[in-house]
């Protein structure tokens, strides 16, 4: 997927979007929900924890990096959940990996005003960003193997 802007001289160059990264973190047959605190527009709202790649990052490395900062949680990165999610009309791309938490860690609400586990019956239960919900019901099948 490519995006379109025009440079100075009045012609359009074509750059690839940015990726944002998510991690469902997976445990007991249940996945991590983040509920965001800001901005005011999104608060309330649930995601999988992530961030932007920063350049010359792996995703996998962002996504470690990312799930540390605003969990303060250790992750082994695994598969691809659902397929690349558009955003900020087109700007953006969220890729979201299934991940496990490492050494007995256990996630900390650092950024999000709340943090709930959910089993593949209770996915419906909070309002999901809109990024997020291709993946919700990509996830779904993925809990109930599991």
């Amino acid at each position: 997927m490519w995006t379109e802007r025009a440079s100075g001289s009045g012609q359009s160059d074509r750059r690839e979007p940015k990726v944002i990264v998510g991690a469902a973190i997976i445990a007991d047959d249940r996945v991590l929900a983040c509920a965001r605190s800001a901005p005011p527009e999104v608060a309330g709202r649930w995601e999988f924890p992530g961030g932007k790649v920063e350049p010359g990052e792996a995703e996998t490395a962002a996504l470690v990096r990312e799930c540390a900062e605003e969990l303060g949680v250790r992750v082994e990165i695994g598969t691809r959940v659902g397929r690349d999610v558009r955003m900020a009309h087109g700007r953006s791309v969220l890729r979201v990996y299934t991940a496990r938490l490492l050494h007995g860690d256990q996630p900390k609400a650092l950024e999000h005003s709340e943090l709930r586990w959910l089993s593949a019956a209770e996915l419906d239960s909070v309002p999901w960003l809109p990024a997020d919900a291709p993946i919700v019901a990509a996830l779904r099948p993925l809990l109930a193997e599991s």
